[in-house]
């Protein structure tokens, strides 16, 4: 929550843009390092020929102990693909820096808040997530883990509260 708090006092003070995504099935894009197998689900008959059936997993499962693990190391790794760094102090936020502008994108499991100076990057990071994740994009920040979130511009500067 400090790194949350932290996020939206600066994107305040920074009169950044603030949008949220939500990643469409995000447990399911990760990839298994390793060989798990599964009993067939209840209701599915094996061939009789073959009574001790199971299935070798070729994608991460929701219910997986690595899937949360593995969501996240192919995530990173698409965010680096892109130039951004995962911060020393908080491995859930990663940003990017360019002459112009400075973006920060902030992970909650399948959630993300993205950030910045520069609509065209958050645009552009947005469309790459969407090509390698599929995403909904839920628009300006409303509502984060508990935190209603909202924007006034009555103020000389815009405020987050």
């Amino acid at each position: 929550m400090t790194t949350v708090r932290l996020f939206l006092a600066i994107a305040a003070a920074k009169n950044w843009i603030v949008q949220q995504l939500d990643v469409n099935n995000a447990f399911l894009h990760g990839d298994l390092r390793e060989e798990v197998y599964m009993k067939l689900p209840k209701g599915y008959t094996p061939p009789s020929d073959i009574p001790n059936l199971v299935f070798l997993l070729k994608k991460s499962l929701y219910g997986l102990k690595q899937a949360p693990q593995q969501w996240f190391a192919k995530l990173a790794v698409s965010l680096q693909s892109q130039g951004y760094q995962s911060s020393q102090v908080d491995h859930s936020l990663f940003f990017k820096t360019t002459p112009t502008s400075y973006t920060c994108i902030l992970i909650y499991v399948d959630d993300l808040i993205i950030g910045g100076s520069d609509l065209v990057e958050i645009t552009h990071i947005k469309d790459h997530l969407h090509h390698d994740f599929g995403i909904k994009n839920l628009g300006n920040l409303k509502f984060f883990l508990g935190l209603e979130v909202s924007r006034d511009s009555s103020q000389s500067e815009e405020i987050y509260t």
